[in-house]
């Protein structure tokens, strides 16, 4: 039986600092990546009218979500919820970093994680979301509902 699947890719990226707290490592310490966001969205039916006559889903509404989560990362550091003292993080606020706190490690595995539930959160058909640390070592999200 053959069945028949649209997909579609979309990219974003962003920069940012993090560490993984109790890693035994240098990620322990506070580094940076140029992390790159690739997101798959994938339907079975193409729209029959209107102006997205013949799409899955406009390539606009898909980069715009895409950059918008990107943004909420971008130029920050990330850490994960309990990791910092309260007064590190006081003193960073008090000199306007950007802090994104997660109440899970900031990982690769993680970010792709939080990235595809923000997706399927706004009703897109998001298939899976692959997040890429270095150009070369990545991790992947998907879930098998369609």
């Amino acid at each position: 039986m053959v069945m028949i699947m649209y997909s579609l890719k979309c990219s974003a990226s962003f920069d940012s600092a993090h560490f993984l707290s109790g890693y035994e490592g240098k990620c322990a310490n506070i580094h940076g990546h140029r992390w790159v966001v690739e997101a798959v969205f994938c339907g079975k039916d193409l729209r029959n009218s209107g102006s997205q006559r013949g799409m899955l889903v406009d390539f606009g509404d898909i980069k715009g979500v895409l950059r918008e989560i990107a943004a909420g990362f971008d130029h920050s550091l990330i850490y994960e919820k309990g990791s910092l003292k309260d007064s590190t993080i006081l003193a960073l606020k008090d000199e306007n970093f950007k802090l994104v706190e997660l109440d899970v490690r900031p990982t690769a595995e993680n970010f792709a994680r939080i990235i595809f539930i923000k997706l399927r959160d706004t009703a897109l058909p998001v298939r899976s979301v692959t997040v890429y640390e270095t150009p070369d070592n990545c991790a992947v999200y998907e879930e098998d509902d369609l």
